[in-house]
Order: structure tokens, then C-alpha cells, then sequence
């Protein structure tokens, strides 16, 4: 048995006898693969039914943790009840009833990004500029390798200075930017072990350098945890297992189901 082998016996080893559990999971490129319009972004086929199962045993928390508006999660999905999302990267809550939190930046920091955010309405970059509540991203993918080199680089040359005043902060992710103010995904698991408490088994899937905070978080737990890597080529990661989708998260999801029907 392999490192990865044991890892994940370990953990559903735990599952199996836990009565109840968490099972956090981002969204694009971890459920549902990349699209240039992030509004076509549909889940792999399989997932939603696995997860709808999952929901309908009633012995595991699921929660959304993803750098998207939290809104925008839930059509995509389409689960009901929906799931409870975190967006923004953790700085947005909404709850399953509706109820919907966000954590809101300074005055001051928030001036600050409203003019940035008029200096790229006017010109982006040759990028697609994305404004969100909390920040400001500049994203590149689909572009000539040439092209995304000119966009990075005229984008870190506005967001690193602003990134080393008080209350905002530089994330990179993959073919893109953002200068933001608020939790990150770890945070957002923080968060939620706090409110609910975290002896159960907890588990993070994610595919992007933003959920590396998250992966460190659930690696300090002192009980049952699992950080999963979903991507479809590995990297450096903090991540205890990297799994390939859509198969093996598909079957990831069954073996959850089935252990928690066996428990």
C-alpha cells in the first residue's frame, strides 16, 4: 500500500465510525472543469448525483469554500436544498436558508480599490477584469502565452504596490491576480470548525493555489483530516493526496457515500 493508499484509509477508516463529518469543497476545477465563462462552468457528469447523495444521508456538513461570488454557486450546482457557500475565498457566507454575510473592509481600503477598480473599467489590460465585493482580479486565461506574460506583468505593476498597504492583499491563482481585503479559504475553514466544533473527520478538496491555505489549516487539525489536490496534472502542494478528475474524484465520492452508508 502506497502513501496515498494509506492516507485514505486512514481517513475513511475514521468516517466509517464518525456520526458525523465535514467536507469542504471548491468549486471550478475541482467539481466542475475550467471555462473561459465561468457561467457555463457545469460539474463533471456524476458529481452532482454523488453529492446529492452525500446530502441525503444526513451525516456529513458540506460546504462550498470558492473564490466566486457565493451567488453565482448555487445555479451551477443545482442542488436542493442548496449547500451552504462561502465566497469571495471565505470573506461572503450564504446561508442554506438565504441569509447572506459579508465581512466588510475598512472605508479606506475600500476607496482604494474603487479607484483601481475605475482605472481598469476604463482599460483592463488586454485581461478580463472581474470586480467582486472585496477586490479587484484580473484574469488572463485562454490568452497566448506572449499576451498573459503583457497582462501579468501590467497587472502586478497596479496591484503590488496597493498590496503593501494595510488591509489588502495579493493571491495568485492559476491565469490570473487578485487584490483583495478579507479571509482567505483558510480562514473560511476556521471558521466554520469553530462555530461547529472539529471532532469529526474533516476534508478539503481543492485544485488551486488559493486553497493551499486551506489545505494548511485542515493539516493541523488534531483529528481525523484529509487535504486532496484535484487537478488534472500534480504540483508542489501542501495537499496529503492528489487525485485526477473527473475518475478519481468520482471515485472519491462513491467510496464516501459507501462508507458512510457501511458506518
Amino acid at each position: 500500500m502506497n502513501g496515498k493508499e494509506e492516507k485514505l484509509e486512514e481517513f475513511f477508516n475514521a468516517l466509517k465510525g464518525a456520526r458525523s463529518s465535514f467536507l469542504f469543497l471548491d468549486y471550478d476545477g475541482t467539481l466542475a472543469p475550467f471555462r473561459v465563462n465561468r457561467f457555463t462552468a457545469r460539474p463533471w457528469a456524476g458529481v452532482r448525483e454523488l453529492l446529492k447523495q452525500i446530502q441525503q444521508q444526513g451525516r456529513t456538513r458540506m460546504t462550498m469554500i470558492t473564490g466566486r461570488p457565493a451567488q453565482e454557486i448555487r445555479p451551477l450546482l443545482g442542488l436542493e436544498p442548496p449547500l451552504e457557500v462561502w465566497g469571495l475565498h471565505g470573506a461572503e457566507r450564504i446561508h442554506v436558508d438565504g441569509r447572506r454575510e459579508l465581512e466588510e473592509a475598512p472605508a479606506e481600503t475600500q476607496a482604494k480599490l474603487e479607484k483601481l477598480r475605475e482605472r481598469l473599467r476604463q482599460d483592463s489590460l488586454g485581461g478580463l477584469f472581474e470586480d467582486k465585493a472585496n477586490g479587484v482580479v484580473m484574469h488572463w486565461r485562454g490568452e497566448s502565452a506572449r499576451k498573459a506574460k503583457l497582462i501579468e506583468q501590467g497587472t502586478r505593476a497596479l496591484f503590488e504596490p496597493m498590496a503593501r498597504m494595510d488591509g489588502l492583499m495579493l493571491l495568485d491563482f492559476e491565469y490570473g491576480l487578485e487584490l483583495r481585503a478579507g479571509r482567505d479559504k483558510g480562514g473560511a475553514v476556521e471558521a466554520i470548525l469553530e462555530e461547529h466544533g472539529a471532532r469529526w473527520p474533516v476534508a478539503f478538496l481543492g485544485d488551486d493555489l488559493t486553497d493551499e491555505a486551506a489545505f494548511a489549516v485542515v493539516n493541523g487539525l488534531e483529528g481525523a483530516h484529509l487535504s486532496v489536490l484535484v487537478r488534472r496534472e500534480p504540483r508542489e502542494t501542501e495537499a496529503d493526496v492528489w487525485m485526477k478528475p473527473p475518475g478519481e474524484l468520482l471515485g472519491f465520492l462513491r467510496r464516501w457515500v459507501g462508507v458512510v452508508d457501511a458506518g
